[in-house]
């Protein structure tokens, strides 16, 4: 018998995909994983598979067994905004197929994963298990995993709750742990208290900045309040201004189909294609996308990830069936009026609370979440910080800001209040670069953008 362990770095070949499906499904009928209780179907687990290589805060592993793939695991490393929690990786999907149990697989799989962690700089590797996988909870504490919580309610199994145990283990050697132990536990409060005498603040985690291309008939335009006749029209290139954009340091780029938020179906097609072609950067894309099919039409069409805003508040099934077969590509856009939630296009308003919706879609699985206080949209006020921190208290997803930005103060005013609440990960930006209020520069330089 020959076991042997890999980092999955490219798309596995069919012969492969089908034995880690295999083993995948096999597991999951055993007890559970990946949030499913019962195999989704070949069709959603190759989905889940190949989207985990279009991730890159996770690294894939396999163990094979003679060849043949019998379980998987990830390694999960915070977003590159999460300064606080670069040296941790978090892992997860961690399973052997109940058939090729016993036989030291999952002990060669943990070894490699570990391994893989330290290479990457990682000190400290966090993981979660529920209670009643007794075997896999032995196999972390032979590996010297510590416990040091336990979730009440993980859970809930075939009518039963199920507790859940966190546990975390210590990377680096002795004297290095010492050293690193050292450095967190014991703060230079001389330096702070001497900061705080001089006025001169501390440095906040990166933030990143998202310019936003608004598509409507073809053209680059931004809105005000969301109102399609109150347009202001910048651009019939929408590709030559995302090259813009990339030569100018951004690293992302968010865009929507106006058009299509109304119309329910994507329908500046050409405008999207000419945009993801136009540079290499990461695209996510919202905008009347409200199906399965249209999802992956995108996510295929070389779109970083998809943003689901109405179909959020109508079919909330669709987002969870979404955010596990696309892990990490699916973000809820969240649209208020007032703190209640806007949908159609911003045309309609419901009596859902925008915290509330935030919740469940934490809850569905997407990975992040997308707010703006429609009423501030394009009339460079600013953000409503206190609805966007409020909500990113409540949440263990990222929370990226939207609407209002008209000054490189309000920028400054983001981040200071991020620096108390670290969930805030980023912001939208629109109108006021397109009006040259902001530089492009000075942006970056206030949000240290990644």
């Amino acid at each position: 018998m020959t076991i042997t362990c890999e980092r999955v770095v490219s798309p596995l070949p069919p012969e492969d995909l089908d034995a880690l499906i295999e083993a995948t499904s096999a597991g999951i009928l055993d007890g559970g994983g990946f949030g499913w209780l019962q195999p989704p179907g070949h069709q959603a687990l190759a989905r889940y598979f190949e989207g985990l290589l279009l991730v890159p805060e996770r690294s894939f592993y396999v163990v094979r067994e003679n060849g043949v793939i019998c379980g998987a695991g990830q390694l999960v490393r915070p977003p590159a905004s999460y300064e606080a929690h670069a040296a941790t990786a978090n892992l997860t999907g961690f399973f052997v197929a109940p058939y090729a149990r016993g036989r030291g697989l999952g002990r060669a799989l943990l070894e490699a994963m570990l391994k893989g962690a330290k290479a990457i700089g990682c000190k400290v590797v966090n993981c979660d298990i529920r209670e009643t996988h007794v075997a896999a909870i032995g196999l972390f504490r032979s590996f010297e995993f510590e416990h040091w919580g336990t979730h009440p309610y993980y859970a809930r199994i075939g009518g039963q709750t199920v507790r859940g145990l966190f546990l975390s283990k210590l990377l680096a050697n002795e004297n290095e742990a010492a050293r690193w132990q050292s450095s967190i536990a014991m703060p230079d409060t001389s330096s702070a208290a001497s900061d705080t005498m001089t006025n001169t603040p501390a440095p906040a985690h990166g933030l990143t900045l998202y310019p936003a291309i608004d598509l409507k008939d073809g053209a680059c335009v931004r809105l005000r309040r969301g109102e399609m006749e109150d347009a202001t029209h910048y651009s019939d290139d929408p590709g030559a201004q995302a090259k813009l954009f990339a030569e100018a340091g951004c690293r992302h780029l968010h865009v929507v189909d106006l058009n299509g938020a109304f119309a329910g179906r994507s329908t500046n097609i050409p405008a999207i294609e000419s945009i993801v072609k136009a540079t290499n950067l990461p695209v996510q894309l919202g905008g009347g996308i409200r199906d399965m099919a249209a999802i992956e039409r995108w996510l295929e069409a070389g779109v970083s990830r998809v943003i689901l805003g109405s179909v959020a508040v109508k079919d909330p099934e669709l987002v969870r069936q979404a955010a596990r077969a696309f892990r990490g590509r699916i973000v809820a856009g969240i649209d208020a009026r007032q703190g209640r939630v806007a949908t159609e296009g911003w045309a309609e308003v419901s009596e859902l609370e925008a915290n509330d919706l935030a919740l469940r879609m934490e809850d569905a699985g997407v990975a992040a979440v997308i707010f703006t206080e429609i009423t501030r949209d394009g009339m460079l006020a600013g953000l409503d910080l206190e609805q966007t921190a409020g909500m990113a208290r409540r949440l263990s997803i990222p929370v990226i800001a939207s609407g209002g930005v008209g000054s490189l103060e309000h920028l400054k005013a983001l981040r200071d209040v991020a620096r108390d609440v670290p969930g805030i990960s980023g912001a939208i930006v629109g109108r006021a670069l397109y009006d040259g209020r902001i530089s492009l520069k000075d942006a970056l330089d206030v949000l240290g953008s990644c």
